[in-house]
C-alpha cells in the first residue's frame, strides 16, 4: 500500500437552505512533508466536528482505485484527488481488505482504522452533483477514517506499512453492509 496524494483543505462558506454553513470538503494536494496530530492533518479543517474530524474521525482514507468507478459513472466530473473530501488518497488497499482495528503506519505516524465514511449532502456540493451521495453509499465505495495514535510526519508516495491486522473483527464492507 502506498499513499499516492495528501489532501487539504481550509473552511470555505457555502449556502444551505438559505443559511450560510462552514465546509472543509474542498480538499487540494500538497507537496512534500505534512504534520500528524491528534486531530488531524496540519492545515485541514472540517466544519461539522460532530460528523467529521476530532481524534475519532482524524484522517479520511479513499482508495485510488475507487476513481476509475466513479469516472465511468460521471465523466462529466473533473476527478482531482481529493475531491471525494479525503485526506489520503492511497492505493493497494480496499473496503473488502481493511478491518476495523487494523493498525497502520505512514512516514513517522502510526494510524488505526476506526470506521467506514458516511456521506452528507456535502460530497454533492463538492462535486456539483447531488445524485452521487446516494450512489456514493450504495456502492460500498466508502472509504474509510483514521484514527492519529502516534503524531508524526507523513508524505506522499510513503509506504503505508500493516502494524497489526485485526481480522477477528469486521472489514470496512461488513460494517457498511450493516449501516
Amino acid at each position: 500500500m502506498q499513499v499516492i496524494s495528501i489532501n487539504v483543505g481550509e473552511l470555505r462558506t457555502i449556502p444551505r437552505r438559505g443559511h450560510q454553513i462552514k465546509t472543509g470538503i474542498f480538499k487540494q494536494p500538497i507537496e512534500g512533508t505534512i504534520a500528524v496530530q491528534s486531530h488531524g492533518l496540519d492545515g485541514d479543517a472540517q466544519g461539522d466536528l460532530t460528523l467529521h474530524g476530532g481524534t475519532e474521525k482524524a484522517i479520511y482514507v479513499y482508495p485510488k482505485e475507487h476513481y476509475k468507478y466513479w469516472g465511468k459513472k460521471f465523466p462529466e466530473l473533473n476527478l482531482s484527488w481529493g475531491i471525494f473530501g479525503e485526506n489520503l488518497t492511497i492505493e493497494g488497499a480496499s473496503e473488502d481488505t481493511v478491518y476495523i482495528g487494523d493498525q497502520w503506519q505512514i512516514g513517522s505516524a502510526k494510524f488505526e482504522v476506526v470506521e467506514p465514511r458516511e456521506p452528507c449532502y456535502k460530497l454533492g456540493v463538492s462535486v456539483g452533483n447531488k445524485k452521487i451521495v446516494k450512489q456514493f453509499s450504495e456502492s460500498g465505495r466508502s472509504g474509510w477514517y483514521l484514527r492519529v495514535i502516534q503524531e508524526g510526519e507523513i508524505k506522499p508516495s510513503d509506504t503505508i506499512s500493516v502494524l497489526n491486522k485485526n481480522i477477528h473483527t469486521v472489514t470496512v464492507t461488513d460494517l457498511n453492509k450493516f449501516l
